[in-house]
């Protein structure tokens, strides 16, 4: 049976800090929005507070509903150990790379911050964890660099920037 409380207690922190992948949903008055995350992208600030670093992508929905007032869903599970399944429900502030907080929280993590889109800050309101028995046991192999090589070249080639304004807002599905 599940519980929910208001904030992050020390073992749901060190559980997000183990996992390898973790899923984000978004929603705002668009399709809701689900993607896979890997890569040492997230930095627990409090029990109630996480960034997360936001790579290139195929879209930018998760930027759009949080500049919409929507929510975000982090859910995390384990894959190996111990079940468990944990959801941080949130509201979003984007962090734009023009600002000095951009800088400032970007020293929290190893990556190469030019290569980043935002940053998002994640305000929990509520947590929900699970027994999580339904989850399949896998076994962590390796990060794929794809992406971040991808955004590396972009920034060398000096068209890192153009992308990012070429892919602000993601596409109007309503109209296909």
């Amino acid at each position: 049976m599940g519980k929910q409380y208001k904030a992050l207690s020390p073992s749901d922190i060190e559980f997000i800090q183990k996992q390898k992948l973790f899923y984000i949903a978004s929603s705002s008055n668009h399709e809701v929005n689900l993607s896979p995350r890997g890569y040492d992208c997230l930095h627990v600030l409090d029990s109630g507070s996480i960034y997360m670093i936001d790579y290139l992508g195929s879209g930018n929905r998760t930027a759009r509903d949080i500049e919409e007032d929507g929510n975000i869903t982090l859910l995390f599970n384990a894959f190996e150990g111990k079940p468990k399944i944990l959801r941080c429900f949130c509201k979003g502030k984007l962090i734009s790379k023009q600002t000095d907080m951009f800088k400032t929280i970007g020293e929290h993590f190893k990556e190469e911050m030019n290569t980043i889109r935002h940053i998002f800050k994640f305000n929990i309101y509520a947590v929900e964890s699970s027994c999580g028995m339904g989850v399949p046991i896998m076994h962590y192999q390796e990060d794929r660099k794809g992406v971040q090589e991808y955004a590396l070249k972009m920034v060398k080639e000096g068209k890192f920037e153009q992308y990012i304004q070429d892919h602000i807002t993601p596409p109007d599905l309503s109209k296909v």
